[in-house]
């Protein structure tokens, strides 16, 4: 039978519960089980396919084109766990199913209330992961105890536990421990009241793990046991890491997670863990992290709509640093609002950068900035990499510039005009009107021999994941290729664009898919490795 552990979060937002679950699941990983993870939401919205990147971040694409909380992507960078859409629920999508439920008629006519048909849905929800060959499912509470919205979410884990038996499940409460400067003192209390208000709702948190700037005194530890009904042992301080997220599972191991939580849940197939390379990344982080400023250090620009906000392209961020990683070099990474280089040029933002990226985005504002950037990346021989909204960029900048085709636009910003280099397709690959259904999850790239990225991929055929909806006129296929621009991935089927290169170039490549969702701080992904290598050549070379 599965056990259970269930992650919660009090006092405030924002303090890492998916990361502090992403990292339990990777102990547990090492040492022999197999684990399931799971993010609970509770925003009415059924996914944050539609939601702002400036409200909620990125949104993480699975395999299976299922739309997701940013959380998953810890998930996947941290475990082996396999994720699909029944890994991410919301409160929307719950509700909707229930709705369409008593419509059909599945209740025979019942009140439908919170309790027990909303609790009831959100137990099946966490059923669905816990199948014969999983030892231990992970479920992260989204919001903070004590939210309104939250509160089903939390009474259908007390029951959950009641139904399957205490002994299968362990709650973890993440709290804060707040440093006040003016007394110089860290205080218990506001982790004192967030148990009190899991009390309330019927949950006795079995481990507690306390974010904090400052070391916790061993007084403090013991009062927040008693204070708490926690063992001690089981009071986990989580420091804040002082050079990367990958340090966390570190620290929590040292703590002794890993084995405090096999002995509560009484689990017997646990192996030691296996957790030496893990180390060794972490040790090269930090030894990097002591190096001299500018010292294997390379510079690279991401020009993005929504810079702003740093978890709008988290995976890219993490992505780049993951190829830092790889070649022993710290990445810095320039966050370059797109609307800026509209108006200031790009020379004078871009001038420091030894490799840009373009990344996706939505809608036209900003877009021009973009195509600049592309533009200063091509003619001055900087190592570019665009991805999704990237790629139509950098179509849409060599039909302007090098073809000649004024005005060439993207269909999705210019509908009237002259030469929709980037357009919508239907099912025969024709162009159509507005509406287009978006490609979602991973699907295969056929890669052309003798091409930059055949070079990097070293494979014929390769699976990235998707999330767009424009494409690549292929009315201008013959047009662009005369002109020296290299189509080297399509569909399976030679239908539609998928990658797209510039020889002459030292590193020029763009890709309609989003290679950022598939890389690993143990196994960065291929373009991510090779384009910042690029970038690192290109610093010495001006050295």
């Amino acid at each position: 039978m599965a056990k259970h552990i269930f992650v919660t979060g009090g006092v405030v937002s924002s303090l890492g519960k998916g990361l502090t679950s992403a990292s339990i699941g990777l102990l547990l990983e090492r040492r022999g089980l197999k684990v399931r993870m799971q993010k609970m939401d509770p925003y009415l919205n059924v996914d944050p396919g539609t939601m702002s990147p400036y409200q909620h971040g990125e949104v993480y694409v699975l395999d299976d084109g299922a739309e997701t909380d940013l959380d998953l992507g810890h998930y996947e960078r941290f475990t082996n766990a396999p994720l699909n859409r029944d890994c991410n629920y919301t409160t929307g999508r719950i509700y909707q199913t229930i709705i369409e439920k008593e419509r059909a008629g599945f209740y025979r006519g019942k009140t439908v209330q919170v309790i027990p048909h909303v609790t009831d849905e959100i137990k099946n929800c966490i059923r669905t992961l816990a199948t014969p060959d999983v030892d231990v499912v992970i479920t992260e509470i989204g919001g903070t105890v004590g939210d309104i919205e939250g509160m089903p979410y939390f009474e259908a884990i007390r029951q959950f536990a009641l139904e399957v038996g205490k002994q299968h499940c362990l709650f973890v409460h993440l709290t804060l421990v707040p440093y006040l400067k003016a007394a110089g003192e860290l205080k218990t209390k506001p982790t004192q009241h967030s148990v009190q208000e899991m009390r309330k709702i019927g949950i006795q948190p079995d481990v507690l793990i306390c974010r904090t700037e400052k070391e916790i005194p061993r007084d403090d530890v013991d009062k927040i046991a008693v204070m708490c009904s926690v063992e001690r042992r089981a009071v986990i301080e989580e420091k804040d890491r002082e050079f990367s997220i990958y340090e966390v599972p570190l620290s929590l191991l040292d703590n002794g997670i890993d084995a405090l939580i096999v002995e509560k849940l009484g689990i017997t197939n646990a192996r030691p863990i296996q957790f030496d390379d893990w180390q060794e990344m972490v040790d090269g982080i930090r030894t990097l992290a002591a190096e001299p400023k500018d010292r294997r250090e390379v510079t690279i620009a991401v020009v993005g709509k929504y810079v702003k906000h740093r978890d709008a392209y988290k995976s890219v961020y993490e992505a780049l640093d993951h190829a830092g990683i790889h070649h022993h070099h710290k990445v810095r990474t320039e966050r370059v609002e797109s609307e800026l280089v509209e108006q200031h040029g790009p020379a004078k933002l871009l001038a420091s950068a030894d490799g840009i990226l373009v990344p996706g985005g939505f809608d036209k504002r900003g877009v021009n900035g973009k195509v600049e950037a592309v533009r200063y990346a091509r003619e001055n021989g900087v190592p570019f990499f665009g991805i999704c909204l990237g790629l139509q960029c950098a179509t849409i900048e060599f039909a302007r510039n090098v073809l000649g085709l004024k005005d060439a636009n993207s269909f999705e910003f210019d509908k009237d005009t002259p030469h929709p280099v980037v357009c919508l397709m239907d099912a025969q690959k024709q162009v159509t009107k507005v509406g287009g259904t978006m490609r979602l999850g991973s699907m295969d790239t056929k890669v052309l021999p003798d091409t930059l990225a055949h070079k990097v991929y070293g494979a014929e055929v390769v699976s990235e994941r998707h999330r767009h909806r424009f494409e690549f006129n292929n009315d201008y296929r013959e047009q662009f290729a005369k002109a020296g621009f290299v189509i080297s991935g399509t569909t399976p089927d030679g239908a539609l664009v998928e990658v797209i290169e510039l020889p002459n170039h030292p590193w020029f490549l763009g890709v309609q898919c989003h290679p950022e969702f598939k890389s690993k701080p143990t196994a960065c992904q291929p373009l991510f490795r090779d384009f910042v290598g690029a970038a690192i050549a290109a610093r010495q070379k001006k050295k």
